[in-house]
C-alpha cells in the first residue's frame, strides 16, 4: 500500500486557517509545487470567468510578477523557494460552484504545479504552461466510496501464451475500503470476479494487486480489461473511473540465431546514414513491444544543449519511419549521452556522458534519466523542467546503462570507476521533482577505466535470465560480469549523495570474473544471448562473437562492420544485430542468417513455391500441431490448428497481400521450425 500524495521535501506554510466552514460551503486549499525558479509564479483565485485581478478571492506566490507579469522576465526574487512545496489556504467556497485558478509566470516556461483540496482530498491537479494558465474548477466533496483503476501493470508484450493480470487500485473516495471486487475480461469475454479482502485503503491511497486466475493469451493482440464490480460490498458511486483497459501483445521472443552468423557471410546494411537527425549516434534499444520494430537511438549532440533520440518506425523495411526529438531540458536530463535501453514497463532511461549537469562548475551533479516512450509525454512541454519522469545524481561520467527490472538500472560510473544499481521506483512524473523513495547501491570491489577523451562509451548488459551484470572495461580492455544476487551491504559511499533518497550504501564482495582480457583494441558496446555475447571494438569495427560457457570466454568468430566508430550494438526482433556508428553518424543491420533458431536446425521446414501467388505449402519431417503465417512487422496474418498432425500442409494466401511472410511450425516433439516465402 503506498501514500498518493508526493513526499515534501521543504514545505512553507502560508495564510493557513482551520476553515469552520458553514453549510453550503467547502474548505479549499492549495498545495503549489514550484520548479527551480519559484519566484517566477504567482497565482490568483477569481470566480468562474472573471480576469486576474477581477474579483480575487486569494493570491498567492511573487506579487512582483502580478497579472500582467507573464513572460516578462522583469523579476529574479521574491515569493516561493526554489523546488519547494507551498501549502495556500483555507477559503470556505460555495459547494457547487465554479472558480478560476490563475497562473502566471515570469519567464514564460511554466514550472508550477497545483494540487486544489476539497475538504483534505486533492479533487484537481493542474501543471503550468508557457506565459501562465487558467484552469476552472468546480467545489465539490469526494464520494464516500470510489475505488478505480489506476494502472494496468501487466507487461503489454508477452512472448509465452500464459500471464497474470496486475494493476493497481486507487480509492478516490473519503471512506477506507476494506474489500473491493474487480472483473477481468479478455478480448470481450468475461473470465470471473475476484475480490480483494482485509484491505485497509485510505483514502487517496493506492494498492497493488495481482488475479489469481492467469490469462491465456491468443497470438498478436489481445483486450485486457480490468472493472471495479464493487466496493465494501455495494456499488461505486463514482463509475466513471472503474474501467481500464490495455492491449497485450502475444509474439515471439528474441530468437538466439548468433550462430548463423558464424557460418554464413554476413550483409551489413545501413538502415540510416547522416539523415533523420542523427547526431553522433552512441546507443540503440528496440522498443519492448518487439512486433512494432521499432528502434530508438539516442545521439551525442552538444553539452549545452543536450541530446536526442531519433526513433525508427518499422526499422529496417521498406515503410521505415523516423521521428527525430529533444527534450527542452535535455541539457541537463540528457546531457551528452552514452547509453539507452529500455524497461519491459515501456519506459526507458538514459545515462549522461557529463561531469555536472548544471553545468555551473559546481558538484558533479548528475546521473541516470528516466524516461516515458509515450509520444504524448516524452520530449513534450511539461511545466518547464522537462518531460523526464525521474532522474538520480551519483555517476558522473556514466558510460552505459543496461535494465533489470521495473525501473531499476545499472550505470557505469565513469567518474568513480565503478558500477551503481539504481532503483527509481515510483517514478515522478512528467517534469516533477522528487526523488525520496529512489534506493541507489554501489559496487566498488573493481575498478573500470573509461575513455579519457570522453566519446567512446562503456556499455553493459543484465541478462535476466542469469542475473549476470556484462561490462565492458575500455580502459582496460576487457570485459567483466558480476552476479547481481551476490554481495552484502556495505557502508555508505563518501562519493554523494547529493539529493534525500530512501537508500544508499555499497554492496561489497559480490561475486566477479573477467571473461576477456586479451584481443580488445578500444571496446565499446556489448549485447548478450544465451550462451553467446557480443562485444563492439571502437578501433577496428568488428563485433566478437563469444560463449559465454567458460571463464575466459572462448573467442568463436568475428564480423567485420567497416564502421569507423563502432560504439552500441543490440540484438532486435528476429534474432539480428543491430549497430550505431557514432562517427559516420549511421544505423546498421546486419543480416546473418536471421531465420535459422536452433530448432530449425534440427527440424528442417520447406515452403514452395516460393515466391507464391494464391497457396504455399508448408512440409517438416516431423509432425505439425499448428502453423503460425507472421507478416514482416512479426504480426499474425492466419494461424492454422491441426485436429490431429501432419507432415505437409497447403495455407490459402489468395486474400492476403503481397509480401515477405515467416511460416512457423509448432511441431509434436515441442519444438518449432521456420522459414521465409514471398507472396506477390
Amino acid at each position: 500500500m503506498k501514500k498518493y500524495f508526493t513526499l515534501i521535501l521543504c514545505v512553507v506554510f502560508a495564510q493557513t486557517i482551520n476553515a469552520q466552514c458553514p453549510a453550503g460551503e467547502i474548505e479549499v486549499d492549495l498545495e503549489i509545487s514550484t520548479d527551480n525558479w519559484g519566484y517566477e509564479c504567482y497565482w490568483e483565485i477569481v470566480p468562474e470567468g472573471n480576469s486576474c485581478g477581477d474579483g480575487t478571492i486569494a493570491f498567492g506566490g511573487n506579487t512582483n510578477v502580478g497579472c500582467n507579469g507573464g513572460g516578462e522576465q522583469n523579476v529574479s526574487s521574491g515569493g516561493y523557494g526554489n523546488n519547494t512545496t507551498v501549502f495556500e489556504g483555507s477559503w470556505c467556497l460555495l459547494e457547487g460552484e465554479s472558480y478560476d485558478l490563475v497562473f502566471v509566470d515570469d519567464w514564460g516556461d511554466g514550472g508550477s504545479e497545483f494540487n486544489v483540496m476539497m475538504s483534505g482530498f486533492p479533487l484537481y491537479s493542474f501543471e503550468g504552461s508557457g506565459n501562465g494558465s487558467t484552469w476552472t474548477f468546480t467545489v465539490l466533496s469526494p464520494p464516500e466510496y470510489d475505488a478505480g483503476i489506476y494502472r494496468i501493470d501487466t507487461y503489454g508484450y508477452q512472448s509465452t501464451s500464459i500471464t497474470q493480470a496486475t494493476g493497481t487500485l486507487f480509492n478516490y473516495g473519503s471512506e477506507v475500503l476494506t474489500s473491493v471486487s474487480i472483473d477481468y475480461s479478455l478480448n470481450g469475454t468475461l473470465i470471473g470476479t475476484e475480490t480483494i479482502d482485509n484491505l485497509n485503503l485510505e483514502g487517496y491511497e493506492e494498492y497493488e494487486f495481482e488475479m489469481a486466475t492467469l490469462l491465456d493469451l491468443d497470438w498478436g493482440d489481445n483486450l485486457l480489461e480490468l472493472e471495479i464490480a464493487s466496493v465494501n460490498g455495494q456499488a461505486d458511486e463514482n463509475p466513471t473511473n472503474d474501467l481500464l483497459s490495455k492491449v497485450l501483445v502475444r509474439g515471439n521472443p528474441r530468437p538466439n540465431v548468433i550462430d548463423g552468423y558464424l557460418d554464413a557471410t554476413p550483409v551489413i546494411n545501413i538502415i540510416s546514414s547522416g539523415a533523420d537527425g542523427l547526431e553522433t549516434p552512441r546507443d540503440l534499444a528496440f522498443h519492448p513491444t518487439l512486433t512494432r520494430f521499432e528502434l530508438w537511438v539516442v545521439n551525442k549532440e552538444t553539452e549545452n544543449f543536450g541530446g536526442s533520440t531519433t526513433t525508427y518506425y518499422n526499422a529496417g523495411t521498406a515503410d521505415q519511419d523516423s521521428d527525430w526529438r529533444q527534450d527542452g531540458n535535455a541539457w541537463h536530463f540528457m546531457s551528452l549521452p552514452t547509453g539507452i535501453d529500455f524497461g519491459e514497463n515501456e519506459n526507458f532511461a538514459t545515462s549522461p556522458g557529463v561531469y555536472d549537469a548544471n553545468h555551473n562548475g559546481g558538484d558533479p551533479f548528475t546521473g541516470p534519466a528516466l524516461w516515458s516512450s509515450d509520444p504524448d509525454i516524452y520530449a513534450m512541454p511539461s511545466g518547464g523542467n522537462g518531460s523526464h519522469l525521474d532522474m538520480l545524481h551519483v555517476s558522473p561520467y556514466s558510460q552505459g546503462i543496461a535494465h533489470q527490472i521495473d525501473n531499476v538500472y545499472w550505470v557505469v560510473d565513469g567518474y568513480n570507476n565503478d558500477i551503481v544499481r539504481y532503483d527509481f521506483a515510483h517514478d515522478h512524473g512528467p517534469g516533477n521533482s522528487f526523488h525520496g523513495d529512489a534506493i541507489m547501491h554501489r559496487y566498488a570491489d573493481f575498478s573500470i577505466e573509461k575513455d579519457p577523451g570522453n566519446h567512446i562509451v562503456s556499455h553493459c548488459h543484465f541478462d535476466k535470465p542469469t542475473g549476470w551484470l556484462y561490462v565492458v572495461d575500455h580502459g582496460n580492455q576487457r570485459v567483466l560480469r558480476m552476479l547481481a544476487s551476490s554481495g552484502e551491504f556495505g557502508g555508505v559511499p563518501n562519493f554523494g549523495p547529493f539529493e534525500d533518497v530512501e537508500d544508499y550504501r555499497y554492496v561489497v564482495n559480490y561475486d566477479w570474473e573477467e571473461l576477456v582480457t586479451e584481443g580488445l583494441s578500444k571496446p565499446s558496446g556489448i549485447a548478450v544471448i544465451g550462451d553467446r555475447m557480443l562485444v563492439s571494438d571502437y578501433e577496428t569495427g568488428n563485433i566478437n562473437i563469444y560463449s559465454t560457457g567458460s571463464v575466459p570466454s572462448e573467442l568463436l568468430g568475428t564480423i567485420e562492420t567497416g564502421a569507423e566508430g563502432l560504439m552500441g550494438i543490440t540484438i532486435g526482433p528476429w534474432g539480428r544485430i543491430w549497430f550505431v556508428d557514432a562517427d559516420a553518424e549511421q544505423i546498421g543491420v546486419i543480416e546473418g542468417n536471421p531465420l535459422v533458431v536452433q530448432e530449425v536446425q534440427k527440424n528442417r521446414l520447406v515452403c514452395y513455391p516460393n515466391p507464391t501467388v494464391d497457396h504455399i505449402t508448408i512440409q517438416t519431417e516431423t509432425a505439425m500441431e499448428r502453423i503460425t503465417i507472421l507478416d514482416e512487422m512479426g504480426r499474425t496474418v492466419k494461424t492454422v490448428p491441426f485436429t490431429g498432425a501432419a507432415t505437409q500442409f497447403t495455407v490459402d494466401m489468395a486474400r492476403i497481400a503481397s509480401g515477405k511472410y515467416i511460416a512457423i511450425a509448432w511441431l509434436e516433439n515441442g519444438q518449432r521450425a521456420v522459414n521465409s516465402f514471398i507472396k506477390e
